[in-house]
């Protein structure tokens, strides 16, 4: 499922490397990875790139970026956060996994050096927010500031994700109405999974986008503030609906145990009344079974018959004994 008003991931195109050179003025125009411009008077400069693309850590290099930039770009593992440095800014954000054959919970990082004429961003998977984004630039929908660029990423990542938290709420409502149903415990299980590795990085994507709006940058706009700061009530709101699915999924995991429990409780019920019925019909069929002289009817024919019909008075008599206190069913 797809954020309403956006394109899906399959309608555009993967490109290892893009450029754009933006007028400030909300014109851009595609430019060559390796011809963009080191510095502009007006208006700024976005280099998207894929991390293990070939040619792009030398894209990397020629940008100038110093050892701590560098080093956050290309990081093997990373979690969202905001780091100002210098004039610029290092902001590490995450996005739903929406490409195909992918879990959407498997959230894809996207990297970036802001400053205030040009973004650098890396990508280690495909992402389809910043796909998006591009497609959108291309249809003239360009940004007029690297806040402003930053501000729709972060809106279009919150969007994302949306519609696969919706779709773990509907999860969870089919299994609060299907407790006892086979398979459940497998269902159960991937969704409290899902929603702890969603909750992993929503709560600190939500810091980073704080972070980001309450610092004093110039290239940040008053209009690009509100994107960011509309962005993080969207994270924390889905963070919240986090917490609620994973609380519903205790309180249905905890109905599981206690149906287990009460039929676990019924099963051993009936054997224990089994016992209590067959234990002193056993006790007289083996008192009247030992191998002594004096046994009661030895000699007498009809003793066998006599002996099955007491058993039969006793095991009936215990029966509505168990009855009568509620063991064998509702008491009267």
């Amino acid at each position: 499922m797809q954020p309403r008003g956006h394109d899906t991931p399959s309608t555009v195109a993967i490109a290892d490397a893009t450029g754009f050179v933006f007028d400030g003025l909300g014109g851009a125009a595609r430019q060559s990875p390796d011809d963009l411009p080191a510095r502009l008077t007006a208006g700024f400069t976005w280099l998207h790139l894929q991390r293990d693309a070939p040619g792009n850590d030398a894209r990397l290099d020629k940008a100038g970026l110093d050892g701590f930039v560098h080093a956050a770009l290309v990081a093997d593992e990373t979690r969202p956060r905001c780091t100002f440095h210098g004039d610029g800014a290092v902001l590490i954000l995450r996005g739903v996994n929406l490409n195909p054959g992918a879990e959407a919970e498997d959230m894809v990082s996207i990297r970036l050096w802001i400053e205030a004429a040009r973004v650098i961003s890396v990508g280690v998977r495909p992402l389809a927010a910043a796909n998006e984004l591009i497609a959108a630039i291309d249809r003239g929908q360009a940004p007029e500031s690297t806040g402003g660029l930053v501000a729709r990423l972060a809106i279009r990542l919150s969007d994302g994700a949306e519609p696969v938290v919706a779709a773990l709420n509907e999860r969870i409502d089919a299994l609060e109405d299907a407790v006892s149903a086979p398979g459940i415990r497998g269902e159960l299980a991937d969704v409290r999974r899902a929603a702890t590795q969603l909750r992993r990085y929503m709560v600190p994507q939500k810091d980073a986008l704080t972070t980001l709006d309450m610092d004093e940058m110039g290239w940040l706009s008053q209009s690009a503030r509100g994107r960011i700061r509309e962005a993080a009530e969207r994270v924390a709101r889905l963070g919240e609906e986090l917490d609620e699915i994973r609380d519903r999924a205790q309180i249905v995991q905890d109905q599981i145990i206690d149906a287990r429990a009460e039929a676990m409780n019924r099963q051993m019920l009936v054997l224990s009344v089994a016992a209590a019925v067959f234990l002193p019909l056993g006790l007289i069929t083996g008192l009247l079974g030992v191998n002594v002289a004096g046994i009661p009817g030895a000699n007498w024919p009809p003793a066998f018959w006599v002996l099955c019909g007491f058993l039969l008075a006793v095991g009936a008599g215990l029966v509505w004994l168990f009855l009568r206190i509620g063991l064998l069913g509702r008491r009267d």
